[in-house]
């Protein structure tokens, strides 16, 4: 007799509900807990609760916002959000009690700040501090005369600032060698990983860990109109990864194919050279190395030795040092950029018009039923069209759940607790939960923000335990919009043209196939690298992209689950690319032009196969050439690529 199978969530249900593996950020739970809990206590002491409260929840938005390592970024992390919030409790406060006038204002709010979020991870956070503070302002009675309020939640982000400033005189520009040293790391697990099934896991690792690395190094570098010798070195150290990580394909090949994999002296090389980058150190020796027999051998230990000496040398030569791989604009040229893109960009406008939507609806909804305290709607709405949170659909049933969990703890502290100087010791408790449980994950983040928000609003309206139902129920309001007027009614956010995404990235890897083998006369070996810089910085944005639409339900997961082995396809032909121009530079053959043609045009009729599509449809192709050449590994990608296939449904 068969079983009947067990009935199990789905799978992107259980995935947002799994803890994230992270470790815990003391330092930044003993700065949440100080941050949250001190302000309560001097309006206490002074005997305005309040106003300690409306500082506590400044300090909240900072704490939050607190996401970046660099200490100039965490500045700007912090500082320029808490402005964009200062404005937006002022208008939500100028409207409070207003009613069509306040859904009118929230509405046009909304769709700033939707638009306002598209530009960049500062403005995104800006954004989201506008709408919830103008959401807050025009639902909860504010201190007067007007200027206080935006005061008091701006003095909460100075808090957090001065806390998180502590530490820059000590430790400034430690966390850059951290992340260069940390890139090197990742290198030589890389080197360790050569022919084994871990290698394409590792080689995604060193792709983050670089972007991360120059992000950090060139944002800061930015700002320096001299160059400085500490970032100059950081950066040389930095460029002269690129080469370790440019050979690596090419000894996985030559692992897999004759079964030797690298040295275990060359990845403890490098770690030496991690660990002298990141202690600051001059003295990095490396071990006795193997000699090297083939060409991809004879790459990494090139590579190797040259990066070695760049380590070692005490002061770069000040424009040694190549910042073009992705240095940032000056700041009037990224301003400029940045207004196109929130005026002239469909996605913008789509954006905006989406996140107007839902509030406009739950101000007008809560305008015509009587609910007291009724913000909390808008705020729910708000934290689940975050556009960069990950899918709507499952950031909307996450918040249910992080939300119901956070209220059972909410009920316990509000029944129980008797409010004045107990609230103190309470909230450092739930202040250093939330940067602890924002690693593991979206509804364990909610779950640890509910209480901590229920806590000051109670400061605020002394409602009690009589808030704990209101705001389930709100939540849920606000979950429904958002899935109803926020994904629902945008195929664009649940019929994704997949392909679109990656049609970009196989032609850009079409255009680097022929920049690799282009004739000697035309060569230029650093627009190659930073082409091959670029490329993999893209595909790890698709990676990204793609794992999102894995979280969303049918049927954007099922096509992007039917999809992602084709990215895992495009990544092996650059790698297989990569390997085969370090294999010519180090002495084999370079392969014919005619080959180099017919692989680039194989990948051009992809692409364009990708965008007229929404399927993938299965194409075999016969690519001739020297079957023991350099490009025969890139040709067997090729023909995998092309090869992969989804079932195209019959028509009726």
């Amino acid at each position: 007799m068969a079983r009947t199978p067990r009935l199990s969530p789905p799978p992107w249900l259980t995935a947002g509900l799994r803890p994230q593996a992270a470790p815990v950020p003391w330092a930044a739970v003993v700065r949440a807990s100080i941050a949250l809990s001190a302000p309560l206590a001097v309006g206490l002491a002074v005997d305005r609760p309040v106003y300690g409260a409306l500082v506590s929840m400044g300090a909240l938005s900072g704490v939050i916002g607190d996401t970046a390592d660099a200490y100039r970024m965490r500045f700007y992390n912090i500082a320029v959000p808490q402005l964009f919030g200062a404005l937006g409790v002022t208008l939500g406060s100028l409207v409070f009690g207003q009613g069509w006038l306040a859904v009118a204002a929230l509405t046009l709010i909304a769709l700033a700040s939707g638009m306002i979020s598209s530009i960049g991870a500062v403005a995104s956070v800006s954004g989201l501090l506008l709408l919830l503070n103008a959401v807050v302002g025009a639902g909860l009675p504010m201190p007067e005369p007007w200027w206080k309020a935006p005061v008091l939640l701006t003095l909460g982000g100075v808090v957090v600032l001065v806390l998180t400033l502590l530490g820059w005189p000590l430790r400034g520009g430690v966390p850059e060698r951290t992340a260069v040293a940390g890139t090197y790391r990742a290198v030589a697990d890389l080197l360790e990983a050569a022919g084994s099934p871990s290698y394409d896991e590792k080689r995604q690792a060193v792709t983050t860990s670089l972007n991360q690395a120059y992000d950090l190094v060139l944002a800061r570098r930015a700002r320096h109109h001299g160059r400085t010798p500490a970032l100059v070195r950081l950066l040389a150290q930095l460029n002269v990864v690129i080469p370790l990580v440019e050979a690596a394909p090419a000894a996985h090949l030559a692992a897999v194919r004759f079964h030797r994999p690298l040295p275990a002296e060359v990845p403890a090389a490098v770690r030496a050279l991690a660990d002298a980058v990141e202690e600051g150190r001059t003295d990095a020796a490396l071990p006795p190395l193997p000699e090297p027999a083939r060409p991809s051998e004879k790459a990494v230990d090139h590579a190797l030795r040259h990066a070695a000496a760049v380590v070692r040398e005490p002061e770069p030569k000040p424009f040694a040092a190549d910042d073009r791989l992705g240095r940032p604009a000056a700041l009037s040229v990224r301003a400029r950029r940045s207004a196109r893109a929130v005026l002239f960009s469909g996605a913008s406008w789509r954006y905006g018009l989406r996140l107007a939507l839902c509030i406009g609806l739950a101000q007008t909804l809560v305008s015509l039923i009587a609910v007291p305290r009724s913000y909390w709607v808008a705020l729910t709405v708000t934290f689940v069209m975050k556009p960069d949170f990950g899918s709507v659909f499952s950031r909307a049933v996450l918040r249910a759940f992080g939300t119901a969990a956070g209220l059972v703890v909410a009920a316990l502290v509000l029944a129980q607790v008797p409010r004045g100087w107990w609230d103190v010791p309470v909230m450092v408790l739930l202040a250093a939960l939330i940067p602890a449980f924002s690693a593991k994950g979206y509804a364990f983040q909610t779950a640890a923000i509910t209480p901590v928000i229920m806590l000051l609003s109670d400061l605020l309206n002394r409602q009690g335990f009589d808030l704990v139902l209101p705001r389930l129920y709100d939540s849920l309001i606000g979950c429904g919009i958002a899935l109803v007027a926020g994904y629902l009614l945008w195929p664009e956010s649940w019929r994704t043209r997949i392909g679109d995404r990656l049609a970009d990235a196989v032609a850009d890897t079409a255009a680097y196939v022929a920049r690799a083998f282009c004739p000697p006369e035309a060569e230029d070996p650093a627009a190659r690298v930073r082409a091959r810089r670029a490329l993999y910085r893209d595909l790890s944005t698709v990676r990204s992209e793609f794992q999102r639409a894995l979280t969303e339900p049918p049927p954007a997961g099922t096509l992007a689950a039917a999809w992602w082995p084709l990215v895992v396809a495009v990544e092996r032909i650059v790698d297989a690319t990569t390997a085969a121009r370090v294999r010519v530079d180090h002495g084999a053959p370079p392969p014919e032009a005619e080959e180099v043609e017919a692989l680039e045009r194989e990948l051009r009729e992809l692409a364009d196969g990708l965008r007229r599509s929404d399927v993938l449809v299965e194409v075999r192709t016969e690519l001739g050439g020297d079957e023991d050449g350099v490009l025969a590994p890139l040709r067997q990608e090729v023909r995998a690529a092309r090869a992969i296939a989804t079932p195209r449904k019959d028509p009726d």
